[in-house]
C-alpha cells in the first residue's frame, strides 16, 4: 500500500506523533486501506521549505516505529534524491514519464539505476492523448485537469497528433492498441521501471494490464524511441505555477 503524504501539511509544524496531524491522517487512510501499516510512504512533492534531509529523517524514525515500511519521492530532482538517499534509502521515485515525456532520461533515470532506486512512472499514457483517446476537438470538462495543461491546448493537440499518429502505427503493426504499445515501451526499458496507469473503466483496465504480454524487441523499441525522438511535443507539461513545484 502506497501513501503519499504533502509535507507542508506536517513538516513545518515537525508534526508526526501519533496525536498529532499525521497521527490522525494516517490512521484514517489505514483505515480506508484495511491494513496497519504504510509499505511506501511518498512525499507528494518537494517543499523548499523543509530541508530534504529533515523529511528523509522524519520517515526514518517512522521506518524504526513500524509504522512505515519504505520511503518514496515523487518529482524530485537528482540533487534532492541523492540528499535524501543519504539519509534514509529513497526505495522508488513517482514521476512522468512516457514516449511523449522523456525527459527523466537525462538525470533522473542515471541517479536512480546507481542508487538501486525503483521508478513508478505516472501518467505513463499521457493522459490519454499519445493513445488517441483525445482528439483535436475534444470538449473537456469544466472541472477536467487538461484545461491548464498548455499541451492539450486544441492548438497543442493539433501539433502533437504525430506522436498519436507514431504510436498508432507500432500499435497496428503488432496487432495491439496503442496504450498497450505506450506501456510495453516503458516496460521494456529496466526491469525496475513500473509504470502505474490510471483508470475508472473495467475494460480499460484489462487492457492496460494486456500490455504486459506484448514483447518488443530490442530492435522495435529502438525504432519507436528513434521515430518518437523526431517528433518536437508542443506545450508544457503542467501550468507554471504547478510546473515549479516538479524538480525539485
Amino acid at each position: 500500500m502506497a501513501w503519499e503524504g504533502y509535507w507542508s501539511r506536517y513538516g513545518k509544524c515537525n508534526d508526526f506523533n501519533e496525536n498529532g496531524l499525521f497521527g490522525r491522517d494516517r490512521r484514517a487512510a489505514l483505515k480506508r486501506l484495511r491494513t496497519d501499516v504504510i509499505d511506501l510512504f511518498y512525499q507528494h512533492r518537494v517543499d523548499p521549505s523543509v530541508p530534504i534531509e529533515d523529511v528523509a529523517g522524519a520517515v526514518k524514525d517512522l521506518i524504526q516505529q513500524g509504522k512505515v515500511k519504505h520511503f518514496g519521492l515523487s518529482e524530485a530532482g537528482a540533487e534532492t534524491i541523492r540528499r535524501a538517499h543519504k539519509v534514509q534509502p529513497v526505495t522508488a521515485l513517482q514521476s512522468e514519464y512516457s514516449l511523449w515525456w522523456r525527459e527523466p532520461e537525462a538525470e533522473v533515470i542515471p541517479t536512480l539505476e546507481e542508487l538501486g532506486i525503483g521508478f513508478v512512472p505516472f501518467s505513463p499514457l499521457g493522459k490519454g492523448f499519445p493513445t488517441g483517446s483525445i482528439k483535436e476537438d475534444t470538449k473537456f470538462d469544466q472541472t477536467d485537469f487538461c484545461n491548464l495543461v498548455p499541451r492539450f491546448s486544441e492548438e497543442n493537440r493539433k501539433a502533437n497528433q504525430a506522436m498519436v499518429d507514431l504510436i498508432a502505427k507500432f500499435a497496428k503493426e503488432k496487432n495491439v492498441t496503442p496504450a498497450q504499445i505506450a506501456l510495453a515501451w516503458l516496460l521494456a526499458q529496466k526491469p525496475w521501471i513500473v509504470p502505474i496507469p490510471g483508470t475508472t473503466k473495467l475494460h480499460r483496465l484489462e487492457e492496460n494490464t494486456g500490455a504486459a504480454a506484448v514483447a518488443l524487441t530490442p530492435e522495435e523499441v529502438k525504432d519507436l524511441e528513434t521515430a518518437a525522438s523526431e517528433i518536437a511535443v508542443q506545450g508544457a507539461r503542467y501550468p507554471e505555477a504547478l510546473q515549479k513545484l516538479v524538480g525539485r
